[in-house]
């Protein structure tokens, strides 16, 4: 039986990409600029952790995207009238967010924006960028700091490559 802590997982690293320091100067970066921004207005983030969310999904357990988006779990508030920021993990063929920003469009917000920690332009299959962007890394398959790979490697403090070999094998 694998024993899953941090030190097992980081084996499984081919390498890190992005620092935890480096994530952390970044992100408070992007919260600096945001909040110069939008000092004063009214704002709802969106984002899929447990403020007001949305659950969406065009990977279901795949590595690739299926290309058909799903909404698991729609918002529980209304947008008319306020500046949305999409908070993003990372952006890779772009489907998703962009269905989702033409949905959310249609409720009439004040603004809509995306804040997307980790770009991935060369998976691009629409016209879509984030309006704030952490990092923008090659078309790897990338774990760490919220990004996991069926449920594990999530927890590592770090934007690290996960080695072919831990997927090639399923």
């Amino acid at each position: 039986m694998k024993n899953w802590g941090t030190e097992f997982m980081n084996k499984d690293i081919a390498e890190v990409l992005i620092t935890e320091e480096q994530i952390r100067q970044r992100v408070k970066e992007l919260g600096e600029q945001i909040s110069r921004e939008y000092a004063g207005k009214e704002v709802v983030l969106l984002c899929h952790l447990k403020m007001d969310f949305m659950s969406i999904s065009s990977y279901g357990d795949a590595q690739k995207t299926s290309g058909i988006v799903r909404i698991n779990k729609d918002m529980d508030s209304s947008i008319t009238g306020k500046h949305v920021i999409i908070a993003e993990d990372i952006m890779d063929s772009g489907l998703t967010l962009s269905y989702l920003t033409r949905l959310l469009s249609e409720r009439q917000p004040a603004s809509l924006r995306v804040c997307a920690l980790l770009d991935k332009p060369e998976r691009r299959e629409c016209e879509i960028t984030p309006d704030y962007c952490g990092f923008t890394i090659p078309n790897k398959f990338v774990v760490g700091y919220g990004l996991d790979y069926k449920g594990y490697y999530r927890n590592l403090p770090y934007v690290g490559v996960l080695d072919p070999k831990v997927y090639e094998q399923q």
